[in-house]
């Protein structure tokens, strides 16, 4: 299987257009958050539906240097993941995702019921954690909500988009699921994958 999109180039900046944080004349704020174009070729016959993760693995693990003025993360730290997007039981046919069709804006206390193919379902993106403890922002994050990187990490993050040509139609997903549930619920199941990534950051000292 083969993946592209029109909205950034494999290992390319992403624009602002398609993150949750860019700059601002204050300092940093939300984005348009729309969701990048995707689309695929080249799929198995005999595949039954497809899931999408989109992951940046290059998440800081050390949460109290997050976001402060007197220190920056230092590439070396060790990094985690973190899910910006987990889709299940998008249809056989299906081969394209149009950019801001499923994301255009930030929604506080996350999109109740995000648009997507039909069919398909949207699940948890780790958003919800971060904002667990937010009074204004805690809230069930669905669908895409995209990058956010921490000003200060000195590190440039990866955002990787995950195509899986699955041969079963529906996955076994509880109501409220993200990335590990549907890595967990298609392993077996996989005919093909296909990837490709983005890069963003939010630091002015850090280069693509």
């Amino acid at each position: 299987m083969q993946i592209h999109s029109d909205s950034f180039q494999r290992g390319q900046r992403l624009a602002a257009e398609f993150a949750a944080g860019q700059p601002t004349a204050d300092g940093y704020g939300f984005a348009p958050n729309r969701n990048p174009h995707l689309a695929w070729t080249d799929a198995p016959a005999a595949t039954r539906s497809f899931a999408l993760l989109c992951i940046d693995p290059d998440v800081p693990t050390v949460a109290e240097m997050v976001g402060r003025d007197d220190v920056q993360i230092p590439v070396e730290q060790p990094r985690t993941d973190f899910c910006h997007w987990a889709m299940a039981d998008l249809p056989a046919d299906l081969r394209e995702i149009a950019a801001g069709s499923c994301s255009d804006g930030v929604v506080a206390h996350g999109k109740a019921d995000p648009a997507g193919p039909r069919g398909a379902r949207q699940g948890l993106n780790d958003y919800t954690g971060w904002f667990a403890g937010n009074a204004d922002m805690a809230g069930d994050w669905r669908g895409y909500d995209g990058p956010f990187p921490p000003p200060n990490d000195l590190r440039l993050h990866r955002y990787f988009f995950r195509v899986f040509a699955l041969d079963v139609e529906r996955l076994d997903l509880p109501e409220r699921f993200g990335a590990a549930d549907v890595l967990r619920a298609m392993h077996g199941h996989v005919l093909a994958e296909a990837s490709t990534y983005g890069t963003y950051s939010l630091n002015p000292a850090v280069s693509s």
